[in-house]
């Protein structure tokens, strides 16, 4: 039996065949994977089993030593084999299934990882301070930066201010307004940004515009960073929270076409999860930077 996790900035999920575990602790803003990943188990139910496969947040595209992760794995669950995971290419084989194409992955940050013929490319996943451009932290930080600019005066967005009241009321709440509790708050907002958007505010459609550009031009340089040319046809996926909003996906589909005329969009054949049971299972050697594999005897 193979364990599989998928840490992420939101939360956690954990399955190992019929158990299925759902934590709402993910990584913090500023912690390592790593101390992350002990915060999640150490208030896991205790479970054994030989082979880990993490898909992990917080790599930003280049796997660290796997060293740590198999001897946690091996504290925890009895591990003798760790696979370690960029979250994007846990993403992208699940799903896509090795298609030639692009999976980009919306969660509180954002990280596209594409393929063709065996050659990969990462994009983004820089973390909140420098990139994941359009993605949940984005939207909302912008929400929340605008709504209290409204408010002090300095601009006119008086009906994103409404439609963040209680955000605006989460942030005041704040004892810290720059630590994890506020990032964390800036990530659950972005579902007021977007249904403020569908509701036709117009502060609300316009950060949802420019973030879906920016996402869109994360999935075209991932796809001709692996070697793909803009006549041809990747298959696409879009996934992770905010993609729920189908507004927001048709934004950044509509911007992906204009540089690839014959994108085909996909819908995901599965998640993180899913990506990191198969590569445990068919991906049994390094692929550095995304995959490395510890061992713990």
């Amino acid at each position: 039996m193979v364990l599989s996790v998928d840490l992420g900035q939101s939360g956690t999920r954990i399955r190992m065949d019929s158990t299925s575990i759902n934590s709402t602790r993910g990584k913090l803003a500023g912690e390592s994977t790593i101390a992350a990943l002990r915060a999640v188990f150490e208030t896991t139910e205790k479970i054994s089993s030989d082979v880990v496969s993490l898909s992990c947040t917080g790599f930003n595209g280049i796997v660290s030593d796997p060293a740590p992760f198999a001897a946690l794995c091996h504290e925890f669950f009895g591990a003798t084999k760790t696979a370690v995971i960029d979250d994007g290419l846990a993403g992208f084989i699940g799903a896509l299934h090795g298609h030639n194409g692009v999976t980009l992955t919306i969660g509180g940050g954002v990280v596209a990882v594409g393929g063709r013929d065996g050659n990969f490319a990462h994009r983004d996943g820089l973390g909140s301070t420098f990139g994941d451009e359009g993605g949940g932290f984005w939207l909302g930080k912008l929400g929340i930066t605008n709504a209290l600019a409204a408010r002090q005066g300095r601009n006119n967005n008086l009906e994103l201010l409404k439609s963040f009241s209680a955000e605006v009321s989460s942030f005041d709440a704040l004892e810290i307004k720059t630590g994890s509790d506020a990032a964390t708050l800036a990530i659950q907002s972005a579902k007021t940004l977007l249904a403020a958007a569908d509701a036709g505010v117009e502060a609300a459609i316009k950060i949802r515009e420019e973030g879906a550009y920016l996402l869109a031009q994360t999935v075209i340089a991932t796809w001709i960073g692996a070697g793909g040319s803009h006549d041809e046809a990747p298959e696409l996926a879009i996934q992770g929270g905010p993609s729920a909003n189908v507004n927001y996906v048709k934004a950044i589909q509509s911007f992906i076409v204009k540089s690839l005329p014959n994108a085909k969009f996909v819908s995901a054949s599965g998640d993180n999860l899913d990506g990191a049971l198969w590569i445990s299972e068919n991906m049994v050697t390094d692929a550095p930077p995304l995959l490395r594999w510890g061992h713990e005897v």
